[in-house]
């Protein structure tokens, strides 16, 4: 299981250690989008740069995976370890906006993110891509990815591609969808929890 240390309000560190991976995530939810990524994956650090780039995190990520058997363990790791990581750096989601929303293009490529905050994990995904591989990245591990830091992160995720046909331009579009989505949905703009259960 993933272990937190001590660190202040919005942020987090999550460290997991497998026979699989070893990860270490350090995050801030009120960053500037400076991030440091290694996850031995190119096409996927390109993707996570991205991702805290627009969505205004500071993002530290280090992964040592058995990338000698294959990409898999690596990314759903990776989501497993950052979700929790999120989780724990909004704390109790005291004044979040909760939800969160976005479409994205990239040439031809139109992506769409919603996400909720609420503390029930799913996720929906439709998207198809054209190319098997980018860079050592299995592009069949995109929806995993979603759907293991839904997981994570206990939250709703629906992600689609609505044009497109470049896989990098739909991938990327997605990852920044995400990214605007998440920046809307942890950014602080009332007081009190935003549910009528008085609990996320």
């Amino acid at each position: 299981m993933p272990e937190q240390e001590n660190t202040p309000f919005r942020t987090a560190t999550v460290t997991r250690t497998t026979k699989e991976t070893e990860i270490r995530v350090t995050l801030s939810l009120d960053g500037r989008g400076i991030s440091s990524v290694n996850t031995g994956v190119v096409f996927f650090d390109h993707m996570l740069t991205n991702f805290s780039r627009h969505s205004g995190l500071d993002l530290s990520i280090e992964c040592k995976g058995d990338l000698d058997v294959d990409d898999h363990h690596t990314i759903e790791d990776i989501a497993i370890v950052l979700g929790k990581a999120i989780t724990d750096a909004l704390g109790d989601k005291q004044g979040i906006q909760r939800y969160g929303w976005s479409i994205i293009p990239m040439d031809e490529a139109l992506a769409r993110c919603a996400l909720d905050l609420g503390g029930r994990s799913y996720c929906v995904f439709n998207a198809e891509f054209n190319r098997p591989v980018i860079q050592g990245f299995s592009t069949e591990m995109v929806k995993h990815f979603f759907v293991s830091l839904a997981e994570s992160m206990k939250a709703n995720i629906h992600l689609s591609i609505l044009e497109g046909e470049n896989t990098h331009h739909k991938i990327e579009a997605l990852f920044k969808s995400f990214a605007y989505a998440l920046k809307a949905a942890v950014a602080v703009t009332g007081s009190g929890i935003p549910s009528t259960k008085g609990k996320l």
